[in-house]
């Protein structure tokens, strides 16, 4: 098959010589403060830069360009050094990638990781413990944000002093944009997820949907969505090692608290990360995926503190289970292959919850003093430890026959571009082929009324599909979906799949029709048609009968059978995608 690469970035090291400097101790910022501010963005940068100077350890590159003008940096650290790219590609270690600032004014990860990294290098003992793991680090995604930098966005939360912005430079959120790519700070982060193909990857946040005694949260990918031996191995094996880790130095977790409005001691259901976010994304090929939830109503030195615990616990997960890990992501896409089949939504199944002993605050309703409704509040001086329900097992309630291949008709760019970047193997054919395919339609759509991340996406779709003999043209696309892609083929290019192509409206102009008619001309035409065709006739005399609002449109009879006649434009709600089986 030939392998496509459409982004040629140009990469740069910024520090890979073998003159180190003086080495300094590498107080952060953060520490300087007492725990109570984070580094600019600028200043991270030089950082890293500066450590990679002092220690052979550790290279600095940059990948492309994000949308502030300013490259995505990666830190790595491995033990014998990293002089370029390709040594990154073909290392057989662990590989974990952790990544920082995606939402800028969650900074806890950015100062942790200067700490973890830091720490490691200066001291013998973690780097020999270490030796076997790649450890790689963007040290900041959302580079925007970080510079457009305030104290006052960020209204819930309880430090640091100040802090960059949620939205990038163009105001997108970067964890809704790793399918859709309308950013080039995704474009730039997708040439480095493959480069380095981590086998986890941590993602560093900051959230709040209530108050509880935890200051740190784990979000692991949705396991029954990850399925086969990777979802199992999650769930029985990664989550449990890392709350027992984390208790062992003394710090609570429990899974992120997806609660808005209410109080935790109802119980919840886990989080959906779908493709769009950036677990939901990563695990489409097959790699561990988790973000880190702190509490932003708790104290910026323990969120930073815990989230630096954590990194070193995820590390020892992986240093300990590494080939159990290396054979379940190698055996995946012959496990999805083998299944036939692929489940493209789920829905929580309220039989089977965890018990979690949750430990919360009590919580009353009171009268708002700023409004004229309730209000929660919360009394940290009443905490409680409680069992809850939290259902995290679903179902899935849409599945898919997978096929052994997708065609694209050539001239979808934008999909062809996307396939590119993500390391999807295709050809082109040749010559005009004949084969038989599903062909098809979209039956039936829904579309949001308000914009979200630069999109009205559509949801609810249903296909109408028909298999038949088709003709393709030279150049049009052949996608064999027994590849390594497997997982991102069928998200993208399943219209009914949550965060497909067609749902991002990469595809809307095939929802609208470019050829019409006339009801003074097209009278005479479908009168005649009628004649020649009693059943179609029949069908139209039936729907006069029974649907009321069609009985009264008679705009709405002429299209239903211009639409049945050969005037109907082939080319409407047509899928540019084709199944082969």
């Amino acid at each position: 098959m030939k392998k496509i690469i459409f982004f040629s970035l140009l990469i740069f090291i910024f520090s890979c010589n073998s003159n180190k400097k003086n080495r300094s101790n590498f107080t952060t910022h953060f520490e300087d403060s007492n725990g109570k501010e984070t580094s600019k963005y600028k200043d991270v940068i030089s950082y890293y830069t500066n450590l990679a100077d002092s220690y052979s350890e550790i290279s600095i590159f940059s990948f492309g360009q994000t949308d502030s003008g300013e490259p995505l940096h990666l830190v790595v650290y491995n033990s014998e050094g990293v002089y370029n790219v390709d040594e990154i590609k073909k290392n057989t270690k662990n590989r974990i990638l952790i990544n920082n600032g995606i939402h800028p004014g969650e900074s806890d990860g950015i100062d942790a990781s200067m700490l973890f990294l830091r720490d490691i290098v200066q001291n013998d003992s973690l780097k020999d413990i270490y030796k076997n793991t790649l450890i790689t680090i963007i040290p900041v995604y959302n580079v925007g944000g970080a510079l457009n930098r305030n104290s006052y966005s960020r209204a819930n939360q309880n430090g640091p002093k100040d802090y960059g912005f949620r939205g990038n430079t163009r105001n997108f959120d970067l964890n809704r944009d790793f399918i859709k790519q309308d950013t080039k700070n995704s474009v730039a982060f997708t040439e480095i997820f493959h480069t380095v193909n981590p086998d986890i990857f941590i993602d560093n946040h900051v959230s709040n949907g209530a108050d509880y005694q935890y200051a740190i949260t784990h979000l692991f990918t949705q396991h029954n969505k990850l399925g086969g031996e990777l979802g199992l191995f999650l769930e029985s094996k990664i989550r449990p090692l890392l709350e027992e880790s984390l208790e062992e130095k003394g710090i609570a977790i429990t899974p992120y608290v997806n609660v808005w409005g209410t109080t935790p001691d109802k119980g919840w259901s886990q989080f959906y990360d779908s493709p769009r976010y950036s677990t939901g994304y990563t695990t489409l090929f097959n790699t561990f995926g988790m973000m880190v939830e702190t509490h932003m109503l708790k104290p910026y030195k323990i969120r930073v503190e815990q989230t630096y615990e954590l990194l070193f616990s995820m590390m020892d997960i992986l240093e300990n289970n590494s080939s159990n890990i290396k054979k379940i992501r190698n055996n995946a896409v012959a496990n999805i292959i083998s299944k036939n089949t692929y489940p493209l939504s789920f829905k929580i199944d309220r039989q089977k919850p965890t018990i979690l002993n949750f430990k919360g605050y009590e919580a009353s309703i009171i009268d708002s003093k700023v409004t004229n409704g309730k209000r929660i509040l919360y009394d940290n001086k009443k905490p409680f430890t409680k069992e809850v329900n939290y259902f995290n097992n679903s179902l899935p309630n849409n599945e898919i026959r997978i096929p052994k291949a997708y065609i694209l008709k050539k001239g979808w760019h934008k999909v062809i571009d996307r396939l590119e970047s993500n390391k999807i193997e295709f050809t082109k054919f040749d010559i005009d082929t004949t084969i038989i395919a599903d062909v098809q339609h979209i039956a039936n759509y829904k579309t949001r009324v308000n914009a979200y991340e630069g999109h009205y996406l559509h949801y609810d779709v249903k296909i109408l599909a028909e298999n038949k003999m088709m003709s393709f043209s030279k150049g049009d696309i052949y996608i064999p979906t027994n590849q390594n892609g497997i997982r991102y083929i069928i998200e993208t290019l399943e219209a009914e799949g949550v965060d497909s192509f067609f749902c991002w409206n990469f595809f809307d102009t095939i929802l609208q029709r470019k050829e019409g008619f006339s009801g003074y001309v097209f009278e005479d035409l479908a009168e005649v048609f009628l004649k020649e065709n009693p059943i179609i006739k029949k069908e139209l005399l039936n729907k006069i009968d029974t649907d009321e609002s069609f009985s009264r449109n008679q705009k709405a009879q002429l299209d239903f059978v211009y639409k049945k006649t050969q005037h109907y434009e082939k080319a409407h709600l047509l899928l540019p995608i084709f199944k082969v089986y």
